[in-house]
């Protein structure tokens, strides 16, 4: 059959579809999802690492779903105003929150919630997740992980480390650290990140539990000195860095990431086509170098893997909470 003939079928087939995807919305009361935009809840302010990979994903939602996803930056309180509008929203698949990793495992142990984490939120996926960088002042005569825990254990509180504040990441990594080392610190919380790694810089304190984007540039300009790595395995953009647990603290893992909730009684067919689209998107090359370039990796997970790996995490840092008398400000 010619051409001619052959186009007139095809379109005729895709009305044919597409008039029996309308007829179906029809009958069951309901259409298409998505046909609205999308709002997409972000804990912190503009600027930061989740403007970054909400910016990324949402494009690639916008051009696979057919709607916009406007991005709602609403920061404060750790993390929980944001959460806390999406846990209450209308569980219709149109508020989505792109959540971070101590507002969901961490915040509830350490602040009154008006919403349960496990009850009002319906994990998505996992989108990516980022790990820390151990570093030292370069004036530290301890050049890896084993020497490093040898001279703090002969030394007995006089090492400081720096923090972006009280049950903050870098406050825990480096209290879990403590913790299973048997080393003793002294915390020095900073109001931020930035300040904390400017205080290393300077020689006010000698330890950082740094984020890798931060932190990396100055080790390989000798500013800072790199012990190691707290995810699972290398990073992609330090590989000549060892992790923690191959450096002699086998099972010590810290890491960060970004997912995607809902709120609860979200259908599961909306939740499984939100999942479908992390999928497809965070397999696309140009997604990956992006995320490479905030110093994060890909790591998707589905609904309940993600769920599984929340409670453990929350699991581990309660222990972590609680041993080290950490409260919230």
């Amino acid at each position: 059959m010619s051409n001619r003939f052959l186009k007139p079928c095809r379109a005729a087939k895709r009305v044919t579809a597409a008039l029996g995807i309308c007829l179906l919305a029809a009958s069951t009361g309901t259409a298409a999802y998505p046909d609205r935009p999308i709002r997409l809840l972000l804990p912190f302010a503009p600027g930061g690492g989740a403007d970054a990979v909400a910016r990324v994903i949402t494009l690639k939602f916008h051009e696979a779903l057919g709607q916009p996803w406007v991005i709602d930056n609403r920061g404060g309180a750790g993390g929980n105003i944001a959460a806390e509008i999406v846990a209450h929203a209308n569980p219709d698949g149109y508020t989505v929150f792109l959540g971070f990793s101590t507002v969901l495992t961490v915040n509830p142990l350490l602040y009154r919630l008006s919403f349960d984490v496990s009850r009002d939120l319906v994990p998505v996926a996992m989108v990516n997740a980022g790990q820390y960088m151990l570093v030292l002042h370069p004036s530290v005569k301890a050049d890896n992980l084993k020497d490093f825990i040898a001279l703090a254990k002969a030394k007995p509180a006089t090492l400081s480390y720096a923090s972006a504040g009280m049950g903050t990441p870098l406050h825990l990594a480096a209290e879990l650290f403590k913790i299973r080392t048997g080393i003793s610190m002294t915390h020095v919380p900073y109001k931020g990140g930035g300040p904390a790694s400017v205080a290393v810089l300077a020689g006010e304190v000698q330890v950082l539990f740094g984020s890798l984007p931060s932190s990396f540039p100055h080790v390989k300009t000798g500013r800072l000195k790199a012990l190691a790595v707290t995810g699972p395995a290398r990073a992609a953009v330090a590989p000549e860095i060892p992790t923690v647990a191959e450096s002699g603290l086998p099972g010590y893992e810290v890491t960060s990431w970004y997912g995607l909730f809902v709120p609860a009684r979200t259908s599961e067919q909306i939740v499984k086509t939100l999942h479908a689209e992390v999928v497809k998107a965070m397999a696309l090359p140009d997604v990956k170098e992006a995320i490479s370039r905030q110093g994060l990796e890909v790591a998707v997970k589905g609904p309940r893997e993600f769920a599984d790996h929340i409670k453990r995490e929350t699991e581990v840092w309660a222990r972590v909470i609680k041993a080290a008398g950490i409260k919230g400000e």
